[in-house]
C-alpha cells in the first residue's frame, strides 16, 4: 500500500504528516509540483513479462503522459532480489541528486521509497503497484529499492541517454528512512 511520509529536513524522527490515503498523497505531492497517479490495466501481466507486452498494458496512460510532458522514449526496469549486482544497483540511488527532466517512474510491480527534499522538508513516498510518481526536473531527491529488491517499473524520458543524475554532494539522505524489504 502507498504510504507518504513527511518530515522537517532537520528532524528525521517526528513526522508532519504520515497517511495511507491516496487521496491525501496526491494532493500533498501536487501541492509541491509532483504528480502521483494510480494506474490500472485491464490485461494481466506476469512477474518477467516482455517489455513490449507491459508497455502495451498500459499504453492509453503511457501516451497520455508522453504527450502531455513532451517525452520521447519508454522501457521497462525490473531487478529482483537474487540479482548478484543488487546492491550495487541500490547504492547508485540512495545519495540526494537532481535530475535536468522530470523523472517518471510507474510500478507494474513491487515497490520502492522516493524521498524528495523540497522547501525545508522530506517527502517519503513509498510506492507500491499501480502507482505513477513524476518527480520534476531539479527536485532534490534520492530512491531506495531495499536490500532485497523487487520490483518492474515503466520508465518515461525526454533525455534519450535515459537516467542522468546530478548529485547534489549533500549526505542528507543518510538520516532518513532506508527501505527494508
Amino acid at each position: 500500500m502507498s504510504h507518504l511520509t513527511v518530515l522537517h529536513d532537520n528532524d528525521p524522527k517526528t513526522p508532519v504528516t504520515d497517511t495511507s490515503d491516496q487521496t491525501e498523497i496526491a494532493q500533498a505531492l501536487n501541492a509541491i509540483g509532483v504528480t502521483f497517479e494510480q494506474w490500472s490495466c485491464d490485461a494481466d501481466i506476469a512477474a518477467g513479462a516482455e517489455q513490449d507486452e507491459v508497455i502495451a498494458a498500459y499504453k492509453k496512460d503511457i501516451d497520455r503522459i508522453m504527450e502531455a510532458g513532451g517525452f520521447k522514449s519508454v522501457d521497462v526496469v525490473s531487478l529482483k532480489s537474487d540479482n548478484p549486482d543488487k546492491d550495487t544497483f541500490r547504492q547508485k540511488f540512495l545519495s540526494e541528486h537532481t535530475h535536468t527532466e522530470d523523472e517518471v517512474r510507474f510500478f507494474v510491480d513491487g515497490s520502492g521509497l522516493f524521498s524528495l527534499h523540497v522547501d525545508g522538508k522530506v517527502y517519503e513516498v513509498l510506492c507500491t503497484k499501480g502507482d505513477l510518481i513524476s518527480v520534476p526536473d531539479g527536485t532534490p531527491h534520492w530512491f531506495d529499492m531495499g536490500p532485497n529488491p523487487e520490483f518492474a517499473c515503466i520508465r518515461i524520458f525526454t533525455n534519450t541517454e535515459g537516467w542522468v543524475a546530478n548529485f547534489t554532494g549533500s549526505d542528507i539522505a543518510d538520516s532518513f528512512n532506508r527501505l527494508e524489504n
